[in-house]
């Protein structure tokens, strides 16, 4: 076998080959192979990789059929000293994961130990983790929504939505049904709104909260009218129910969504 090949067999008895390297005393497996020249090319690139300190936006030049998720991972070892699964590459202050060689998240050092042990996933446009079983969306870490829109409900706040730090990352509307606005007189209103065969207005208020329990309102008059619909609600934490409850009783609700359900 050539250096750094091992010969493995498939569970119907077909062979292929295995390649690895021990880099700092450390064994890292660089992937499988149908055969030994593949493996083998894979080595010595990898091996060429971590001699040299060619930078990783160039390492393609030395290193052209290494998988980029493991370059990503021994230029990360060779530069930082630290050998991370996923392809996460430690910066100043930052980190960056790269989805592909030209698809590069940015984020803060706090969660580094999070996206190390949780590989990101790619399913109809949406980024997400597998977490205990379920799949748990990136946006969701910030608490957007999955129906949340950009540029409406959250935004980024230097233009650039591969920036995941908590920094640029600024959320508008944090409830389900609230829409925050400013008038003509640069006052900041939320506009609450249900869907029921269409959108109803519930009404406008002066502050979130309120909006945010309108909308649990509304949601509770909806299933009371026989509207048997999985509506999410809004979980206030910083009120007790106490609060909670005085602020219910006494909120309006819109007399056109009132006489729509009396209709139903």
């Amino acid at each position: 076998m050539k250096p750094g090949v091992y010969i493995a067999t498939h569970k119907d008895g077909s062979t292929y080959f295995r390649s690895s390297i021990t880099y700092r005393n450390k064994h890292i497996s660089l992937g499988s192979f149908d055969t030994e020249d593949a493996a083998s090319q894979v080595y010595f690139e990898s091996a060429s990789t971590l001699s040299s300190k060619i930078p990783l936006e160039d390492v393609r030049t030395v290193a052209p059929t290494v998988p980029f998720d493991k370059i990503v991972s021994l230029i990360n070892f060779r530069d930082n000293g630290l050998y991370i699964g996923n392809p996460i590459y430690l910066r100043k202050n930052y980190f960056s994961y790269y989805l592909s060689e030209d698809e590069e998240l940015k984020f803060d050092i706090d969660d580094l130990f999070y996206y190390s042990s949780h590989r990101i996933l790619r399913r109809q446009g949406h980024l997400y983790v597998n977490d205990y079983g379920m799949q748990v969306t990136l946006m969701s870490r910030y608490g957007i929504h999955n129906h949340s829109v950009v540029n409406r409900d959250y935004h980024f706040a230097n233009g650039d939505a591969s920036d995941l730090r908590y920094s640029n990352v600024v959320l508008v509307n944090r409830y389900f049904g609230v829409h925050q606005y400013t008038t003509k007189n640069h006052q900041t209103r939320y506009r609450v709104k249900i869907h029921i065969n269409g959108n109803y207005t519930i009404g406008t208020y002066s502050s979130e909260t309120k909006a945010a329990i309108a909308y649990n309102k509304a949601v509770d008059l909806a299933k009371a009218a026989g509207i048997a619909k999985n509506y999410p609600e809004n979980y206030i934490e910083d009120l007790s129910p106490k609060d909670y409850a005085d602020i219910y009783l006494k909120l309006k609700i819109s007399s056109k969504y009132l006489d729509y359900l009396h209709t139903i």
